[in-house]
Formats: C-alpha cells, sequence, structure tokens
C-alpha cells in the first residue's frame, strides 16, 4: 500500500508527509504547490488542483492504499462577503467530491479527513463533544459540513472515512489572523478583546494533527469523527497577558462590551469590508472548548502541546521573520 496525500504540501500535509517517510512508508504528496521539503527526496510529488476532476482521476490510487484530504481553502485571508461562497465551496466542497470519486473509481476505501470545529456554530454544549448541535454560522464552516454529508454518503457505500474537527491550527509557516494581533503588541498599543476575556481559547498544535492522522491510519481508518484541541485551555486575558509579558510589551487588555463589538463587525461584514470573520467574532466570548477524549479512547491521541507555548512559539516566529531569520526550531522547542 502506499499513503497519497491531497494537499500533502500544506500545513499540515507536510509534517505528515515527513511523519510516513520517517517510517518507510511510500508517499504520493498530490498538491498545486510544491515547497523546498526535504523528505522530497523520498516522497513523489504530483501537481494537481483538487478541483480538477480529470487532474485528481489521475493521481495512481490503487485499492489498497491510505488517502487523506488535507487541501482546504481557510478563513485567512478575509473574504468579502459577497465572495465567500465562491471562495470556499470549489476546493472544500467540490474538491472532496472529486477525491472520493476518484477513490471510488479505484476501489479505494479508507480516507482521512480534515473538517473544522465551525461547524458546531453557537456554543450549546460546554464542553463540545463530537454530538454537539450542527449550526455553522458562515460559507467556511456550511462547505466542511457539506463534506461531512459527503462522507456519511459514502460510508453508506462501504467507505471507511476518519474526521478531524480541529479547533484553530498554528504552528511554524502559518500566523493568520495572529498578525494582527503580534503588531499591536510590538507598537505597545491596547490589545482589544471581543467581550471580558474571563472565556477560554484552544488551539491545536499542526504537529498534533499530523499526529492524529497517522494514527488514524494506525487504527484502520475508523468511521468516526474526533474534535481535536488543545487541554485545559487558559482563559484570554491569561493567554494575552502571557504573551505581553513575554514580549516585553507596555500594551494593555482592553475588555469590549461583546454585543457592540459584534454589531459594528456585523455593519462592516454587510459592507463588503470585513475586520474579521463572522465564523471567529460571534463566537470570539464563548466557551469554545473542544472534548477531545474520543480521540485518546479509540486512537490513543493525546495533544502534547499547550496554548499558552504555541502563542508565544508564534509570536517568536513572528519576530523572526521581521529580523529575517528562521524560527521553525523555535516552536518545536517551546512547545513540547
Amino acid at each position: 500500500m502506499k499513503h497519497v496525500l491531497f494537499g500533502g504540501d500544506g500545513f499540515v500535509g507536510r509534517h505528515l508527509a515527513a511523519a510516513l517517510v520517517a517510517e518507510g512508508e511510500e508517499v504520493v504528496v498530490a498538491d498545486i504547490a510544491k515547497s523546498e521539503l526535504s523528505h522530497y527526496g523520498a516522497a513523489r510529488h504530483m501537481a494537481i488542483d483538487v478541483t480538477d476532476a480529470d487532474a485528481v482521476r489521475s493521481v495512481p490510487i490503487s485499492a489498497e492504499d491510505q488517502v487523506y484530504n488535507l487541501s482546504a481553502k481557510m478563513l485567512s485571508p478575509i473574504m468579502p462577503r459577497a465572495k465567500r461562497h465562491e471562495f470556499f465551496f470549489p476546493v472544500n466542497y467540490f474538491g472532496t467530491k472529486n477525491i472520493i470519486e476518484a477513490m471510488d473509481a479505484a476501489g479505494a476505501q479508507r480516507l482521512v479527513h480534515f473538517t473544522t470545529d465551525m461547524i458546531y456554530g453557537h456554543t450549546k454544549i460546554f464542553p463540545m463533544t463530537e454530538e454537539h448541535p450542527v449550526a455553522p454560522l458562515g460559507e467556511y464552516g456550511l462547505s466542511k459540513w457539506k463534506t461531512e454529508e459527503l462522507a456519511a454518503e459514502w460510508r453508506g457505500r462501504g467507505m471507511n472515512i476518519t474526521l478531524f474537527r480541529p479547533r484553530l491550527i498554528i504552528g511554524p509557516g502559518r500566523l493568520g489572523i495572529l498578525e494582527k494581533l503580534f503588531k499591536l503588541i510590538d507598537a505597545n498599543l491596547p490589545v482589544p478583546m471581543i467581550g471580558s476575556g474571563k472565556n477560554p481559547y484552544q488551539f491545536i498544535s499542526v504537529f498534533d494533527c499530523a499526529e492524529a492522522a497517522r494514527l488514524a491510519w494506525k487504527a484502520g481508518t475508523p468511521d468516526e469523527a474526533y474534535n481535536l484541541g488543545s487541554l485545559n485551555p487558559p482563559p484570554v486575558r491569561k493567554l494575552l497577558g502571557d504573551l505581553i509579558r513575554h514580549a516585553g510589551s507596555k500594551s494593555i487588555l482592553l475588555p469590549t462590551p461583546a454585543w457592540a463589538v459584534k454589531r459594528t463587525l456585523d455593519f462592516l461584514d454587510l459592507l463588503n469590508k470585513p475586520l474579521m470573520d463572522p465564523e471567529q467574532y460571534l463566537i470570539a466570548d464563548e466557551n469554545c472548548v473542544l472534548d477531545v477524549g474520543k480521540g485518546e479512547r479509540q486512537l490513543g491521541w493525546v495533544p502534547k502541546h499547550r496554548d499558552e507555548d504555541m502563542l508565544i512559539a508564534a509570536y517568536r516566529e513572528y519576530r523572526a521573520k521581521k529580523a529575517g531569520a528562521a524560527a521553525v526550531p523555535a516552536f518545536a522547542e517551546a512547545a513540547e
């Protein structure tokens, strides 16, 4: 057998590919991009756009292969309201459809697929288990939920599909919305919080995501969904306060009335001039914490990286990037 990673050159995929190569596995990375990664000495790369069904079918998938779908359009960059559907759905939904149909044509039965915790919408159960009600708040979460409906359909036809629902993934190479935060801290400016900041905030490390995918393969690709998040996430005000102290910044944390901030951001979004995506700010003051116990019970997966360490490591990477240095080792050391 071999491992076929669609989107395998991306944020999570490159770490999963490296781990599989290190185990001596045969790896094919199918991705529109190709980075300078050392494991390409042992892994095969194919330039594939998942929105092109013919291109996806050209990938040499065999019946016994393990397939992973790591391709996705994310919430960064922030897209105007009018363009979100056309931005998210071609890759997130139709790309997934193309992959599953190519697998079916090849007789392949095992898929590991990443969706998002954004399918849950507003917090109804705390902590959020995999049985939490589904009510996406925007096109990104909706595009991912539609892939879960697609997975349910193909499970009924005999496929084994493992679904992962991660919180905000952070790690080397992706700063996203955090860059705005870091700029405020570097400029010693007030850091506004949506609400009081007493609610917890949960990340998930890119390394922990890659390990979850590897363990799903080892476990035989269970027909289950799993939340991915850190353990014991701290309150927002502690998370940000620790970062400000680490940076030696004079920034102060600024609580705000959440309802007023949300209505202001709603208005800007309506004007197609968003500062944040609604799927981010509408839940910013809620207790959005994923229960990750199911992954431990069924896969033996336990997240290793703490939210505080991940955020500080991301800040170090930001500072190193400004200085023209590489910060990947700093993340790995700080997040252990």
